[in-house]
């Protein structure tokens, strides 16, 4: 029960910080576009990755620098468009809250955008796979509860996001708050960008 707990707080910690990842969530949560497959995606992506670290898989990440570079500089390119395209629908504004799915995109453009946004930040990996795996040593006979509790971490937090952003709703509702989310998504996007190109 104490990996468990340990696992499903440290796993729970990981995440709160706002990242290109918990803001399309949000958005998407705004929208009530495909928010169960886009959370679902973040959450069972996490899990295969937690599944790994805890599996022992962390010393590919850590000993391929190659991988890590590449990682890199994708996901700084993926966030640098994902976010100039935030700050485009910031100035041409006039978006606001609209029926559930209608104007936000298909299914399908919605989980790819998800999973670029998990697979191509070295930051997951980081996090995931290595630190997690590594943690994970400290629980030698309770590995796998250690995992389901950083797995179930990443369920409660993606899905509580998600429909959770309901509950801002009346306020984004107003196209003046749907500017000031995508600025701030768009900022998110590229600060993160430029973090990983400055390691």
């Amino acid at each position: 029960m104490n990996a468990f707990v340990a696992g499903f707080a440290l796993g729970l910690s990981l995440i709160l910080a706002i990242g290109a990842q918990n803001a399309f969530v949000l958005r998407q949560g705004l929208k009530r576009a495909h928010v169960f497959v886009v959370c679902l995606t973040c959450a069972v992506s996490d899990a295969v990755l937690i599944a790994a670290g805890v599996g022992g898989l962390g010393w590919i990440v850590s000993g391929a620098p190659w991988l890590i570079s590449l990682l890199t500089w994708g996901g700084a390119a993926f966030l640098f468009i994902y976010g100039a395209r935030a700050f485009r629908a910031a100035l041409r504004g006039g978006e606001r809250l609209e029926a559930e799915g209608r104007g936000a995109g298909s299914a399908r453009d919605a989980i790819l955008s998800v999973l670029a946004l998990t697979w191509l930040n070295p930051h997951v990996y980081l996090d995931t796979v290595v630190l997690l795996g590594s943690i994970a040593n400290g629980y030698p006979d309770a590995r796998p509860a250690f995992a389901a509790g950083a797995m179930l971490a990443s369920f409660v937090f993606f899905f509580s996001l998600g429909y959770g952003a309901i509950l801002l709703a009346p306020l984004f509702a107003r196209p003046r708050a749907w500017q000031l989310l995508d600025l701030f998504v768009g900022s998110v996007m590229w600060l993160i960008a430029a973090s990983l190109l400055l390691g």
